[in-house]
């Protein structure tokens, strides 16, 4: 089976992280990759390691003329590709591949991957997802209720959550040696992109307020870079905080780390949080979207979104208390293994995909009952 996955881009975001178990795995299961985006270093990781073909495509930035050129170049992705279906992620990546194959006059099954979207943006996500795509898989169930909230229709979405293959992650000491972090300091690690979603300020905020004495690693690049360097600044961190820009050694960061610390006010369900878990690092985290649905069933601690006091609260109780986060570390790897099995998952995708591979457009039946899949 030929499948075509298009993304805005492939730098080190969840989508992204995504595309790559998806690429890598689905090979076993016989699929035959190719990826269209605006390029990224998880790309090139796939063509290098000889697992897809990489197609330009520019990035919209929701403008007309960006967007007509993205469906253009989705166009001739299609063409080269010549895909079975279409795993579309995300809205953007959506609507070009929608209205390019539309101006081929063919019937090609695509599928949609929602990672979620801020509060206000669901409505017109919800319009869009029930038009284009003749799927939508999304990666924890309260997306999946959102959605349907929000006027998803047409489709009940298909719950598929993210998984990861756990990184090798090197010795500790080491790790902390080529990082010059002393032995014995407590380390939290954020590894997000400087977003405004991620609200890094609240989480400099909480730093400011933890009695641990430990340093806070921030990797990441992005629009906030400027301002999570001011807030550092501002709330004078000094050598408290270590903003490391963009980094690829997330493992060596993760073998560092005590803890893995995310400060957003919304998510799905984030890859990152999963990897880190599944190094046996215990999670701080804000209480929002797809986290809830991990952190249930244990490994981690939460407060509420926007609150840098109970933040830093729940980052000192792990920090000053290496028992409990070895024992909370424990947990959160065994939470990946049994809930979140890259395996399966690329197993569901695989049958959802050739299902509608084999049926490109299927007729619309009023009278089937819509049932929202389940992890």
């Amino acid at each position: 089976m030929r499948v075509l996955h298009t993304i805005g881009e492939m730098g080190t975001g969840g989508a992204e992280s995504l595309v790559v178990e998806l690429v890598r795995r689905g090979a076993d299961v016989g699929w035959v990759s190719d990826v269209a985006s605006a390029g990224g270093r998880r790309e090139d990781e796939l063509v290098s390691a000889g697992l897809a073909t990489a197609h330009r495509v520019p990035l919209s930035r929701r403008r007309p003329g960006g967007l007509v050129r993205a469906v253009s170049a989705t166009r001739d992705a299609i063409r080269a590709a010549q895909p079975d279906v279409v795993l579309a992620h995300n809205v953007g990546a959506t609507v070009a591949t929608w209205l390019a194959v539309r101006s081929l006059r063919r019937s090609l099954p695509i599928a949609t991957v929602f990672h979620g979207v801020a509060a206000r943006d669901y409505r017109p996500a919800a319009l869009v997802l029930t038009t284009a795509p003749q799927a939508v898989v999304t990666v924890s169930q309260v997306i999946a209720d959102r959605l349907l909230d929000a006027g998803l229709r047409r489709h009940a979405p298909i719950v598929i959550s993210n998984a990861v293959t756990a990184p090798a992650v090197p010795d500790r000491e080491d790790a902390r040696k080529e990082l010059d972090l002393d032995l014995d300091v407590p380390v939290a690690l954020c590894a997000a992109r400087l977003a405004v979603q991620k609200r890094h300020d609240v989480l400099l905020q909480a730093w400011a307020r933890t009695t641990s004495g430990g340093v806070l690693l921030v990797a990441g690049d992005g629009p906030e870079a400027g301002a999570v360097r001011d807030e550092a600044a501002r709330l004078r961190l000094g050598d408290r905080v270590r903003l490391l820009g963009a980094r690829s050694d997330v493992p060596r960061l993760l073998s560092a780390a005590d803890v893995f610390v995310l400060s957003s006010d919304w998510e799905g369900l984030p890859v990152a949080l999963l990897e880190a878990m599944a190094c046996a690092r215990p999670v701080v985290s804000t209480a929002v979207d797809g986290v809830i649905e991990v952190l249930r069933h244990g490994g981690g601690l939460t407060a509420p979104p926007g609150d840098p006091a109970a933040l830093a609260e729940a980052l000192d109780r792990l920090l000053l208390d290496p028992a409990l986060a070895r024992a909370t570390g424990e947990e959160a790897a065994a939470v990946v293994r049994e809930h979140y099995d890259p395996g399966r998952m690329v197993r569901r995708y695989d049958t959802l995909l050739r299902s509608l591979a084999d049926q490109p457009d299927p007729p619309d039946d009023p009278d089937r009952p819509e049932e929202t899949t389940r992890p």
